[in-house]
């Protein structure tokens, strides 16, 4: 296998990020917690976020359908860097390491509002280990569609079959083997780093 470029993605493989830890704060029981999440600040709502709509625009959306719950569904946007608790250094080590070979370019290609992804630019001081980011709110689209991917391969000439993508969503790793794309399903950094060598690529 001829790798030249990594492609990481950021939340849940580099960066702690979870609702649960605003919203435990926020409700009583884990049950109520659990049922909001999958009912008024659903995944599926977040990803329109990611896919560039203003949170403005989304929390007035929800708040009309959910209005027993406007002070919650506002917490998403105004507490929103109570959900990122911080870097996940395993991985952050790993990423060390590969920099160190001198061997590799290295990309970001993450599902992120454009609103609060300068949050975390402004936070972590390893996002300038990277040759570049592709954010999806910036771009207007998101993983799992090819056209996102298409961004980061256009704009700074990589060549999926030379490149390794890294995501712990199992329907992203998909949509990039699709594009010939090398991937690891992240699960731990534990996980990365045996299969990594595996790959002989540290």
């Amino acid at each position: 296998m001829k790798i030249n470029t990594i492609i990481f993605d950021l939340g849940a493989v580099l960066i702690e990020w979870n609702q649960r830890h605003l919203y435990r704060k926020i409700f009583k029981t884990e049950e109520e917690m659990e049922w909001f999440l999958a009912n008024v600040c659903t995944s599926e709502w977040n990803e329109e976020q990611d896919a560039g709509r203003p949170f403005k625009e989304a929390v007035e959306i929800q708040t009309a359908l959910f209005p027993k719950y406007g002070a919650e569904i506002e917490a998403f946007w105004k507490r929103w860097p109570e959900m990122m608790t911080g870097s996940i250094e395993g991985t952050v080590q790993i990423f060390d390491q590969l920099k160190k070979t001198n061997r590799y370019k290295f990309y970001a290609l993450t599902n992120w509002s454009a609103e609060t992804f300068p949050m975390a630019l402004e936070r972590f001081e390893f996002f300038k280990w990277f040759d570049g980011l592709v954010v999806s709110g910036e771009e207007k689209t998101r993983k799992p569609f090819p056209e996102f991917y298409h961004c980061l391969f256009n704009r700074y000439q990589v060549n999926p079959a030379e490149a390794l993508f890294i995501d712990d969503s199992l329907r992203n790793i998909e949509a990039g083997k699709k594009l010939r794309l090398n991937t690891i399903h992240f699960q731990s950094s534990e996980q990365l780093q045996k299969e990594l060598i595996a790959l002989n690529l540290l």
